[in-house]
């Protein structure tokens, strides 16, 4: 077996049938990894960004010889069942698992490239990667008060965004969409999310579209941002500019290879690509019309193919009901506590404040449903949930996060409610 893909997803999977474990399962695992460094969960780099994580604290578990490092897939012969990589080798498989995962998405922008180039100028950095995150560090280390310009106010941009202004950089924050997070968030609870960063130091200006970028040319030729130039016709200058503009999945082995591909690789219930010897996983894959793009789908999907492929009869993939974590700090002005990290509740320390967040489900209401809601503005939380029929459908949680564990569960189990004022209690109606 051969998986292209090292991140939480593949390498979930290889762990699952064995490889690393030192067990004979009579399956032999190799697992094709491009980047050069140990495995890492991607969710944590905002976390390296801001200084409060090593490195090497993203770790994930080393699958030991399964594991080619650097070593990039470039094509799938599904003829003749092999892998070709960039350093000219070849991998045979008999069955093949692709989590090639996804690329951020670079916009438009006039100065982004040069004709026929495709390097990025010095100081504009895409967030995806660890690359991406130890140069971003690295561009913000040189001094205090670095002019930095994130585009994008989605989850990606409102955790780079706090990231660097906690390593101490002048952070502008520009999303073209009228509130921050409007994919999760509705008014409310975007406004809230919107004074927490801006109490943080971070400028914020929505429906605000950046056209392109100022550049100016170094003593060897080399081209590096000094600005960005906003739609009306507004310059901003700039050290650094970050691209968080989302993410789109990788598909292009599985393009070139001739299989099935919408907005990602086509996969049905048994996680099979349109060729039944090739399976997709985590972020590159699309079943049932849906690509989650989060850690929890990619790592119920790596669990449900390693039961398909151990031959024991098991349940087909029908899903996942995802719930989206966010954690933000900010300086406080005096030491507070008021619960434990682990419980998901708010908590200050040593000078900070943390903001939460947790966002499930469907978040808009339709005609029909029914709201319930809880805000106070003094501490600034809020809580919000749409019950369909007897069912909670969705719900938002900002600030306070103690119903957190009843609400999902409830959500999750599609749970029959009898009660609607129970939900936002803080036991969560237990």
């Amino acid at each position: 077996m051969v998986v292209i893909g090292a991140g939480l997803a593949g390498l979930r999977l290889a762990a699952r049938l064995g490889a690393g474990t030192g067990a004979d399962t009579g399956r032999r695992v190799t697992v094709l990894g491009e980047e050069r460094h140990a495995p890492y969960n991607r969710v944590l780099l905002a976390e390296v960004l801001a200084g409060r994580y090593a490195p090497g604290v993203t770790a994930l578990p080393d699958p030991g010889p399964a594991l080619r490092r650097g070593v990039r897939a470039v094509r799938v012969d599904r003829a003749d069942r092999t892998v070709h990589c960039d350093d000219g080798s070849a991998e045979r498989y008999d069955a093949l698992v692709l989590a090639t995962g996804s690329n951020a998405v670079l916009p438009p922008l006039r100065g982004l490239f040069e004709p026929r180039g495709r390097e990025l100028p010095d100081g504009v950095h895409a967030f995806r990667t660890m690359d991406d995150c130890l140069a971003l560090s690295a561009a913000v280390a040189v001094r205090s008060g670095v002019r930095a310009v994130v585009i994008g106010g989605g989850l990606l941009g409102v955790s780079a965004a706090r990231a660097l202004a906690e390593r101490g950089a002048q952070v502008v924050l520009a999303q073209q969409g009228e509130r921050l997070m409007e994919r999760q968030l509705d008014a409310d609870a975007s406004a809230l999310l919107h004074a927490h960063l801006t109490a943080l130091g971070i400028e914020i200006h929505t429906r605000c579209r950046v056209r392109g970028l100022r550049t100016t040319r170094g003593p060897a030729g080399g081209r590096r941002v000094d600005g960005v130039e906003f739609a009306d016709g507004y310059r901003l200058d700039a050290e650094v500019v970050v691209l968080a503009c989302g993410v789109r999945p990788r598909t292009g082995l599985a393009l070139a290879a001739g299989l099935d591909v919408r907005t990602g690789i086509v996969v049905d219930d048994r996680l099979r690509t349109s060729d039944p010897l090739v399976h997709a996983i985590g972020d590159c894959a699309e079943h049932a019309g849906r690509v989650y793009g989060l850690a929890g789908p990619a790592l119920d999907q790596a669990d449900a193919l390693a039961r398909q492929l151990g031959g024991a009869t098991a349940p087909g993939y029908t899903g996942t009901r995802a719930l989206t974590r966010l954690t933000l700090t900010t300086p406080a002005a005096s030491t507070t506590t008021s619960g434990t990290a682990t419980s998901g509740t708010a908590t200050a320390t040593s000078g900070t404040a943390t903001l939460d967040l947790a966002v499930f489900g469907e978040t808009t209401a339709l005609p029909g449903d029914d709201v319930v809601s809880l805000a106070d503005a003094t501490r600034r939380t809020y809580r919000k949930v749409v019950v369909r029929g007897d069912r909670l459908v969705g719900g938002v949680l900002l600030g306070e996060l103690s119903t957190v564990g009843a609400l999902a569960r409830s959500w999750q189990d599609a749970e029959t409610l009898t009660d609607l004022s129970h939900l936002l209690t803080d036991d969560g109606g237990s």
